[in-house]
């Protein structure tokens, strides 16, 4: 008897891709090297995120100023035209200690972080330890 069903059998990396894919859709528990790990890169990701942005707008404000001083935008602004120059050296002095900041920034937040989440790192790496 012919049943007509036709069955095909994937290749050994389709399959190792079908399980992976398959891994991402099973909801378990991260492990504890998982957690250590995720603990770890979270110091690093929002103190790299603020640093980056005081780095922006340190530039954007050092960039303002220097528009200021090397093009006619002061022409535009109109009655303050002959302020200028001092006004956009101010403003590009103050772009780059803002811009300055951003790795002292760093520093300060990842050693509160740190600070803050060590003793779950000491107790996770006493654990993986053991």
């Amino acid at each position: 008897m012919n049943d007509n069903k036709f069955n095909f059998t994937y290749s050994a990396a389709q399959q190792n891709e079908i399980k992976k894919i398959r891994e991402k859709y099973i909801s378990h528990e991260p492990d504890r090297m998982e957690q250590l790990r995720a603990l770890d890169a979270s110091v690093y990701k929002s103190a790299t995120a603020i640093s980056i942005i005081l780095g922006v707008i340190g530039a954007l404000i050092m960039g303002a100023g220097m528009s200021l001083v090397m093009t006619d935008l002061a022409l535009i602004l109109g009655a303050y035209e002959h302020l200028a120059l001092p006004i956009g050296i101010a403003l590009g002095l103050l772009g780059m200690v803002v811009a300055s900041l951003a790795f002292p920034f760093y520093s300060i937040i990842v050693a509160k972080k740190r600070k803050k989440i060590a003793p779950e790192i000491l107790r996770l790496t006493d654990e993986l330890m053991k």
